[in-house]
């Protein structure tokens, strides 16, 4: 299966129009494999509108092709869940790890604890470890 084949799959089974903009950006974010924010997308595609990589974004983020991770410096990144999330299943409970070195926020493959208080109701919860990461301690 060619790359532009199987983006075109992952756009399609996630309820997504297959647009040249859209195949552009699954495809950095597959090559890059690591999670990206909105800089990251205006610096690759530099003739590209600020508004349509963020609606691009929204877009992947509303279907399950990315899940958004907030992050304290106020810049959202993006990792990638179209693997294990849907159109209409599209959670993430798992930690994620900021490098203090590198910057980088890697998803991790442990979940967040269920914390429960007496009165609230939790709807999501957002975990982020710092550190830092195996490449920059090596």
């Amino acid at each position: 299966m060619t790359r532009y084949s199987e983006i075109k799959k992952i756009l399609k089974s996630h309820k997504l129009r297959v647009t040249d903009g859209r195949v552009d950006t699954l495809e950095f974010f597959l090559r890059q494999a690591k999670t990206l924010s909105l800089k990251d997308l205006e610096k690759e595609f530099k003739n590209s509108d600020r508004v349509t990589l963020y609606r691009t974004l929204s877009s992947f983020t509303e279907h399950g092709v990315l899940h958004k991770i907030p992050d304290d410096s106020g810049h959202a990144t993006y990792g990638l869940c179209h693997d294990t999330c849907s159109s209409e299943d599209h959670s993430h409970d798992h930690m994620h790890f900021k490098c203090n070195e590198c910057g980088t926020i890697e998803c991790l493959e442990q979940n967040i604890p269920v914390v429960k208080i007496p009165g609230y109701h939790v709807k999501e919860a957002n975990l982020i470890l710092k550190g830092i990461c195996k490449t920059c301690a090596a």
